[in-house]
């Protein structure tokens, strides 16, 4: 006998359906499922059945024994104890126990494929829902656990695994019926777009995505992190990959590749491959992490940590997730400033995918935990000379390869009919090599390259170089003059990496001859091409080339020069292109590259910039610790734009800083020390440090007037008129934006002209001199669109529609604010983009929409969770405060203003801390906590007061009209 109730009830002996009487008998037979093995007395029966109406209690017997007369021909019975009926049953006699059975024996199943074989017998035995044909009200109601949940699990675990073993259909097939009855199930919807993405439908992938999106809107959900990963994934096309390619010849270390494959079959988090320079750590996790390809399917990344990479420092953390995000396919200007966000982005990107990535060469455990990856499904390969700690993954240490291993890797390196038969001779290579891999390749790729070389020649060459870096030297040796030359030079460069066009700089040579040097280097093993005609030197080679002696003693310092050189002419020339309204405020310089290339449009410098970063950083490093100022404070002022635009506040602080220190060394250099402390004044106040940049701003400004600069002033002057503002001290920012408009006249720079005229609109806008901002705003929007500055143009049109709407012109405000949000989307200004998306809130609050305010004012909160920038947030809380207000949400309205308000006072924006107290007192207010309303009342209104602002005589108003304790004032007096 078999009882089937994952479906409509049914009992089935020898093949047939068994009939189970009316419907009241099988609420009696239901009862008994429920209670299997535990008896259950007349008194429950009645209770449950039939509500304890103890007229029916008389039926409890019939209804026993008619089901017995059914069971009679089976190995099924019904006791009777003294406590009550009892079906005796086995777990496989009732679909319900066998389901959670195998679902548990899948859980503890080691293979794979034994855990697919007992899920899908287990999802099979349902045929509809639990029980669909059965009242449960009259069977137990809110006491029937239905294992419906369990089915949705086993079907995702179901799916997991399938995916994992390519079979992407299977699961495919499975996942749509489950998502169409429920599309509101997130885990399913990600793992059905998971198998779509598999299958190659990604535009079906990209619907199931606006379905589930729907679904949930209609429950005030919105879709999470995994999901909008898996639709990025799909408009992208192919899952991200920066692993380089496999190594041509990858022989040995099967323990090693064991291990790290089974530490992924387990679900490990991470592997730490540890041993001395040469062992071949990289090649390892490389061979590894393309072994595994197919298991991590939604990525595989490498990272560079330079942990012991000469002349370079470790990459930072903060500069490692940049990469890792980089990689994983967010925008540069998404990427936010912090280390902390970056991290927690970082986890976000990596939820809900099956991602692999490589982290290469690490300085220490500290360097690696934030990156490792904390998402199930995911793994990462640590490379490193240090041994990894207890909670960095399971530790391999490498030595070097059993001599029979280093062997046969020379023998798979190099020609066999060349060694054939001359085992001493190989082993003894290999042994000279110190059986590590990275000798033994260059030692091989040296006995390949000359033809005619006999074994015993090159073993000779090895035994003349001594034990250390045998192969290494004898390989050098063997190099003509001009790649001896670049390879010491290389041995000294500052960066990470470096371009064809970069090396001849470095070298000083043209480039069609550096590009033949670098491919002889790579021919032979001493280089690796990282990208098209980008390369880079592994650490123990670079070590190497730095120790061998310069043909001059100048020839590394010159070398450095040429270099910078190369750096700031072409940065100086893409940022001109990319940025054509900053050149006039650009610092000049006199250096020359012949090698500098010319950009033919935005995009290109743009591109040039971004993929420099890192080796521009590392140049002014390098110059302000070898005696070069000049470069060192010229590239920071360079690339201030760049950063500023990406919100690379890490990176722009260092690189600032350092220019400070360097250029402020030299009391008569006005010229440099103005520039500095300009944009290190910018950039502290996009941090919320205001008194610092004030100050900052402050002490450029005699600097730019001794040097005759006008327009050095007035972009000062603003500099210091915004901190001023955002600290309270109006009149004194207006004087200094009148200022700085009429020196931007003098000099006819449009970009400042609109630049000074939308922050007086702002300040009109303030103090409610609505007209005078409109003008100022209208006058601002038009210069910025001629000169083709698309973020500036975002910006002012933000200002220009917050003016439309409190001028009640809710149309117009509503095409300002779209049109902001499209430029800014449109240069990834993120900050633009969360200020339009608030806006168009307003807009729409104001509107009475409140449900489209809200809408928009939580996109524009996610927009701006990566950006640094406290006033943006602040504004964000007041306007979500506004809204909630208005929507009569008192708990978010009060969350909201308290969290603007701390902003507000950790920057000492003394607006944003004014209208934080008055939507406090007013939502405290209105919940009846009138004691604690009456300060924030009180706050309101004085600060509204020494601003000067309209506000004041709002909130006196608001007070008078009250007939609560909040209408008295509890600071002042009348005196």
């Amino acid at each position: 006998m078999e009882f089937r109730m994952l479906g409509p009830l049914e009992a089935c002996h020898d093949g047939a359906l068994v009939p189970l009487g009316d419907q009241q008998q099988r609420f009696v037979l239901v009862v008994l499922l429920l209670h299997a093995n535990r008896p259950v007395s007349t008194e429950r029966f009645t209770e449950i059945v039939w509500n304890g109406n103890p007229e029916r209690r008389h039926l409890v017997r019939g209804y026993i024994n008619k089901l017995r007369k059914a069971f009679q021909d089976s190995d099924v019975e019904i006791e009777t104890t003294a406590t009550g009926y009892v079906l005796r049953v086995t777990d496989d006699q009732v679909d319900t126990f066998r389901f959670d059975r195998l679902c548990s024996e899948a859980r503890q199943a080691d293979d794979p494929r034994r855990a697919i074989e007992l899920l899908r017998t287990a999802v099979g035995l349902w045929r509809g829902r639990y029980l669909e044909d059965i009242d449960i009200d009259r069977v137990g109601g809110t006491e029937v656990i239905s294992p419906e949940d369990s089915y949705f699990d086993a079907v995702g675990d179901l799916a997991e695994l399938e995916l994992n073993t390519g079979d992407h259909r299977s699961a495919r097939d499975r996942l749509r019926r489950v998502v169409q009855f429920d599309p509101a199930r997130q885990k399913h919807a990600g793992l059905l777009m998971r198998a779509l993405i598999a299958d190659g439908a990604r535009v079906e992938a990209i619907r199931v995505f606006h379905t589930t999106s729907e679904a949930l809107r209609g429950i005030d959900l919105e879709p999470g992190p995994q999901l909008r990963n898996l639709a990025a994934r799909a408009e992208r096309g192919e899952p991200p990959s920066s692993l380089p390619s496999r190594p041509g010849v990858f022989t040995g270390r099967d323990t090693e590749l064991a291990l790290i494959e089974r530490t992924a079959a387990a679900g490990g988090r991470a592997v730490w491959i540890s041993g001395p320079p040469g062992a071949g750590k990289t090649g390892l996790a490389i061979e590894s992490a393309h072994r595994l390809r197919d298991r991590f399917s939604d990525g595989q990344l490498l990272v560079r940590l330079g942990g012991f990479t000469p002349n370079v420092p470790a990459t930072t953390i903060g500069d490692a997730l940049t990469q890792a995000l980089t990689d994983l396919g967010v925008p540069a200007e998404q990427i936010p400033a912090t280390v902390g966000r970056k991290v927690t982005l970082y986890q976000t990107e990596l939820y809900g995918t099956r991602t692999l990535l490589v982290l290469d060469n690490a300085a220490s455990a500290d360097q690696v935990r934030p990156l490792l990856p904390q998402a199930p499904g995911c793994l990462a390969i640590v490379t490193s000379r240090k041994m990894g700690e207890p909670d960095t993954g399971e530790n391999v240490r490498l030595a070097p390869m059993p001599p029979e291993e280093g062997a046969a890797l020379f023998r798979a390196l190099t020609d066999p009919a060349r060694v054939r038969g001359r085992s001493a001779e190989v082993d003894e290579i290999a042994r000279r090599c110190g059986h590590l891999p990275m000798p033994i390749h260059v030692a091989a790729a040296l006995f390949r390259r000359h033809h005619r070389w006999p074994l015993d020649h090159l073993l000779r060459l090895l035994e003349q170089n001594g034990p250390d870096s045998a192969a290494v030297r004898a390989s050098y040796q063997q190099l003509g003059a001009p790649q001896r030359y670049l390879f010491r030079l290389l041995g000294h460069l500052p960066g990470p990496d470096i371009d064809v066009t970069g090396a001849a700089a470095l070298a000083g040579r043209d480039v069609t001859g550096v590009r033949g040097a670098l491919d002889e280097l790579h021919q032979v093993s001493l280089l690796e091409e990282i990208s098209p005609e980008r390369y880079q030197m592994l650490d123990p080679l670079k070590e190497f080339a730095a120790a061998e002696p310069p043909a001059t003693p100048a020839e590394p310092s010159d070398a450095l020069v040429r270099l910078l050189d190369f750096y700031l002419v072409t940065l100086a020339a893409a940022v001109s292109t990319a940025y054509p309204f900053d050149r006039a405020q650009l610092p000049a310089t006199d250096r020359a590259s012949p090698v500098a290339p010319v950009f033919a449009g935005a995009d290109a410098a743009l591109q040039w910039i971004a993929t420099e970063q890192k080796n521009l950083v590392a140049a002014v490093r390098a110059a302000a610790t070898h005696g070069l100022p000049e470069h060192a404070w010229r590239l920071a002022v360079l690339i201030w734009r760049h950063f500023n635009t990406t919100s690379q506040f890490e990176d722009w602080i260092e690189t600032m800083e350092l220019a400070w220190e360097v250029v402020s060394a030299n009391p008569d250099n006005d010229y440099g020390q103005a520039h500095v402390l300009l944009r290190l004044a910018t950039a502290n106040d996009r941090l919320g440090r205001l008194t610092e940049a004030l100050e900052l701003a402050a002490k450029a400004l005699p600097r730019w007037i001794r040097l005759g600069d006008v327009r050095g002033e007035a972009a000062t002057l603003c500099a210091i008129a915004i901190p001023t503002m955002e600290l309270g001290e109006h009149d004194r920012a207006m004087a200094h934006l009148s200022a700085a408009l009429d020196k931007y006249r003098q000099c006819d720079d449009p970009r400042g002209q609109a630049h000074a005229l939308s922050m007086l609109g702002y300040l009109n806008e303030l103090h409610g001199n609505l007209d005078d901002a409109l003008r100022r705003h209208e006058a601002a929007v038009p210069m910025l669109r001629e000169i083709g500055h698309v973020q500036g143009a975002a910006h002012a049109l933000n200002n220009l529609g917050s003016v439309q709407q409190r001028l009640g012109l809710l149309d117009d405000a509503l095409r300002s604010h779209t049109e902001a949000h499209g430029h800014a989307t449109e240069v990834g200004d993120l900050c633009a983009a969360a200020y339009a998306l608030t806006n168009l809130g307003n807009v729409h609050r104001r509107h009475g929409r409140l449900t489209e305010a809200v809408r928009y004012q939580e996109r524009a909160k996610q927009v701006a969770a990566d950006v640094s920038d406290a006033d943006l947030r602040t504004q964000l809380y007041l306007d979500r405060g506004a809204t909630a207000h208005a929507g009569q949400d008192d708990a978010e309205a009060l969350r909201s203003y308290l969290a603007a308000l701390d902003l507000a006072a950790g920057t000492g924006n003394r607006a944003h801390q004014a209208r934080a107290h008055h939507g406090i007192a007013a939502t405290l207010h209105r919940t009846g906590h009138h004691d604690r309303a009456a300060s924030h009342w009180d706050s309101a209104q004085t600060e509204f007061a020494t601003l000067g602002l309209p506000e004041a005589s709002v909130v006196s108003s608001e007070r008078e009209a009250l007939a609560c304790q909040c209408r008295r004032t509890t600071r002042f007096s009348s005196g």
